[in-house]
């Protein structure tokens, strides 16, 4: 992080903070292998990546002078790395991160649960213990979508049924995910959309409704997911209670 404050370039797998800020322009990305459980194999299909991206962007780029004795398309590189990455790999933008999203919001919880000696927190042990219980009959029925394929642009209307066994529609959020879709067919640099109720189904099942746009090209895809939902919880997944579609 601190090679990006001096104009120097990232090549790196998608990892980490490169994961988050690489965006085609401040430097380099190496293919991924981390689908492949061999471990000799994995490091051979990276170990190529690399030398690829050597050979073949890297280095040419580097000696390249077709704009005169400067190497002006590494410089407007360097200039790109410098702009995205530069507000963000410095440590007061770390600092802060942690404050405004770690300690501040930390000691908020602590000072609601700890409220009325400690009755909201003994409220929420009492909703976990009965969320684990009764998650077991938690489970999508189905997924309907109007419209055919994911068209670039193109909004999609998703429906879901969704039963939530002896639990509550307050206990539960029906979430939308969808995003592009990688090699293995999983979802990439997901955005989530919480569903809303939209009536009851058959055998007491309720109905939820949402929708998203396709806002990329190439493969696009989509599912449904239940988690617990309360005001007190870290994130929705803290309890390890998950329905998917």
């Amino acid at each position: 992080m601190k090679a990006a404050l001096n104009g120097a370039l990232n090549c790196s797998v998608l990892d980490g903070w490169w994961d988050e800020w690489a965006d085609g322009e401040n430097g380099w990305s190496i293919a991924s292998a981390e689908g492949i459980d061999d471990l000799v194999r994995r490091d051979e299909v990276e170990a190529e990546s690399l030398f690829s991206i050597l050979e073949d962007s890297i280095i040419p780029l580097f000696h390249e002078r077709r704009e005169g004795p400067m190497r002006r398309a590494w410089v407007r590189r360097v200039k790109a790395s410098l702009a995205s990455l530069g507000p963000k790999v410095s440590a007061s933008r770390m600092v802060r991160d942690y404050v405004e999203h770690l300690y501040e919001p930390t000691a908020a919880r602590a000072d609601a649960l700890g409220h009325d000696r400690f009755g909201e927190a003994r409220a929420l042990a009492a909703w976990k213990a009965r969320v684990h219980d009764r998650w077991r009959g938690v489970h999508v029925d189905e997924v309907e979508a109007g419209g055919v394929g994911s068209d670039l642009g193109q909004a999609r209307e998703v429906e879901a049924v969704v039963s939530l066994g002896e639990l509550g529609a307050g206990d539960a959020a029906v979430q939308l995910l969808h995003g592009g879709v990688g090699l293995g067919d999983e979802l990439t640099d997901v955005a989530v959309v919480t569903m809303t109720l939209a009536g009851e189904a058959q055998d007491g099942h309720l109905r939820y409704r949402g929708g998203f746009t396709c806002d990329r090209p190439g493969r696009y895809g989509y599912t449904v997911r239940v988690v617990p939902s309360h005001p007190h919880l870290v994130t929705p997944v803290e309890l390890g209670r998950v329905a998917w579609a």
